[in-house]
This record gives C-alpha cells, sequence and structure tokens, in this order.
C-alpha cells in the first residue's frame, strides 16, 4: 500500500517526554512521537541515537498500525515477564511488586558500571522472590565477550536460567557461546541480532540461537514480524522497546497474532514508566496485559509534552524518515 500523505502525519502528531521510574537502558526519560491514523492511534519512537535508515522501520511500523488492517487476534490476554533494571538486589523485591501475577522476570546484566558479582546478587534475589517455580531470564544486550559471557554462564546457572538473551553482539560470538554452554542447557536467545541486523534471519540461519526475541516497532510493523517468525522456525518472544502503552499496543497485538506462544513476552514495560499517555495504560494484572488499542488521553499528552525545541526535533525527524521511505 502507498504511503498516506505525509501532511496527515504531521496533522495529529504529538511529541511525549515520560519520566522513567529507574535509569533504563542509559536514559531517564523516554521521548515518542505519536499520531492518529484512520485504524487508530500508533507511535513512532526509535532511540534518538538510530540514523535514519535504522528509523525508517519503526516509521513503516507505525504507518502499518495506524492505516492499514491487522491480522485477526488469535488471543485476548498475553502473559507477561517483569522487568528488572540494573538495580541494587535489595532493590529487587519492589521493583516485582508493580508485577502482581507475573511468573517471570528478566533481569538486566552486564552494565557498564556493574560487575558479574552484583549481577549475580540481583539474580540471586529475584530468584529468593519469585521462588523456586518463577522463572529467570537475563539479558545482557551484547556486552560481553565470549569468554565473559560464559565465566557469567557458570555464575549464574545455579539460578535455573530460562536462557539468556544476546550475551555477545555478533552472530558468530552467539554461535561460539551456544557451542561451549551447550552442556550446561542455557538457551541463548537473540534480540540485538534480529531487530538491529541488515538480515533478521541470518541469526536463525547460522544457529547461533535457540529462539528470537522479537519487537513489532524495530522490525517494520505486525506483518513483517510475522513474515519474520514464520521464516525463522524458532520460539519466540515479543518485547517492547520501551513504549508508551500505545506501542505496547502494537506489541500486544503482534504477540496475539503468533500460533504459538511459549514464552512470557516482554510487554510490561508500562511500568518502567513513571508517567503514560493514557488514564487506562496497559498495566500488569494477574501477570498478562490485554490486546487492545490505546487511546491518548488530551491532558495528560499536553501535561507531558516534549518542549518546543525537542518537538521540533522529532518533526525534523519525521519529515527525513519519511523522505527515506
Amino acid at each position: 500500500m502507498p504511503l498516506p500523505p505525509l501532511v496527515e502525519l504531521l496533522s495529529s502528531a504529538r511529541v511525549v517526554a515520560l519520566p522513567l521510574r529507574t535509569r533504563f537502558r542509559g536514559i531517564e526519560v523516554r521521548e515518542a512521537m505519536l499520531f492518529e491514523g484512520p485504524a487508530g492511534w500508533t507511535e513512532f519512537s526509535p532511540f534518538v541515537e538510530y540514523d535514519d535508515a535504522e528509523a525508517a522501520s519503526w516509521l513503516s511500523a507505525a504507518i502499518d498500525f495506524g492505516w492499514r488492517e491487522l491480522p485477526v487476534p488469535l488471543r485476548t490476554r498475553i502473559p507477561v515477564n517483569a522487568t528488572i533494571p540494573g538495580v541494587a538486589a535489595d532493590e529487587v523485591a519492589g521493583i516485582l511488586a508493580r508485577y502482581p501475577g507475573c511468573r517471570t522476570a528478566k533481569v538486566k546484566v552486564a552494565g557498564g558500571d556493574v560487575s558479574l558479582t552484583d549481577d549475580v546478587a540481583r539474580v540471586a534475589a529475584v530468584r529468593e522472590a519469585l521462588g523456586p517455580e518463577g522463572r529467570i531470564r537475563v539479558d545482557a544486550n551484547g556486552n560481553w565477550n565470549v569468554d565473559e559471557a560464559e565465566h557469567a554462564a557458570h555464575a549464574l546457572e545455579p539460578f535455573d536460567l530460562e536462557y539468556i538473551e544476546q550475551p555477545c553482539a555478533t552472530v558468530e560470538e552467539l554461535v561460539e557461546l551456544r557451542r561451549r554452554v551447550r552442556y550446561m542447557s542455557i538457551p541463548v536467545a537473540a534480540d540485538e541480532s534480529v531487530r538491529r541486523a541488515e538480515d533478521p534471519l541470518a541469526v536463525a540461519e547460522a544457529g547461533a540461537a535457540d529462539l528470537l526475541v522479537i519487537k513489532a516497532q524495530p522490525l517494520g510493523g505486525i506483518k513483517t514480524a510475522l513474515q519474520i517468525v514464520g521464516r525463522a522456525g524458532l520460539p519466540v518472544v515479543v518485547s517492547s522497546a520501551i513504549d508508551t502503552s500505545v506501542g505496547l499496543s502494537m506489541g500486544a497485538f503482534l504477540a496475539a497474532s503468533i500460533p504459538e506462544l511459549e514464552y512470557d513476552c516482554g510487554l510490561g514495560t508500562a511500568e518502567l514508566l513513571a508517567a503514560d499517555v493514557t488514564t487506562e495504560p496497559l498495566s500488569v494484572t494477574d501477570g498478562a496485559i490485554d490486546v487492545r488499542r490505546v487511546v491518548p488521553d488530551a491532558a495528560l499528552l499536553d501535561q507531558h509534552a516534549a518542549s518546543p525545541e525537542r518537538r521540533d526535533w522529532w518533526l525534523a525527524r519525521l519529515k527525513a524518515v519519511y523522505a527515506y521511505l
């Protein structure tokens, strides 16, 4: 389908700056652009450091969600994981309390200023809080080399990991790490090697991962992501990119359209935000979020509007990325 006219996107565009509860992914405020299409509100929120080429997939996803028909959802609720940033171990219980009913926790590890000893203490605190039946996955965001990742796998093995997400940056490193840790039966998941790769299927074709973490915006939208899932032939976890509840709804509809959803999804991240754009956010209840469209609240859009300078930056970005598409 052709792109909607740029003027149509600009006519309803709103830029917000939402504070986070805890510093996450190196940021304390999440900026996002929202606009309304004939199918409903949608989100364009590539991270500020991404260039036009990378941001183009995010705009394609926003247009797909706001202007085109969605696949018929197969479920109305999506089980989700709690997300534990790189905090001290004594903060873990308080963060888990924001995720009522969640049986799975994703723990950030391998932060630049945090040691493996700190990571182990954080994961141990999560295991103590969840009990033996809880599931724990850790996410290194590609910050380890192979030797570091192997060492970390040994240190974290006693906590019965569900999987290690993006332990190393490259496909080649993931292949080597899987070979080294196979005897420990710790699965390896790929995230950045899918969403930031020229070929998102390369990691599956190389045998570099046991499962894939997919996100609707970076992969160009729900339909494109579903095609990748079908061709990869691996189990998947649908996750988010610190979206507003509008963006999370896109992820929820993606998860709802996958025939076999074996893992809890990383779509409970509205809890990371100290503010949202709606009075009815996609919050976690009984360990899951609803699959539904989200309509922003006008007062909240005004309250959390980005500064005029940041709004102009995002409008210029939208025009540049639209021209790229």
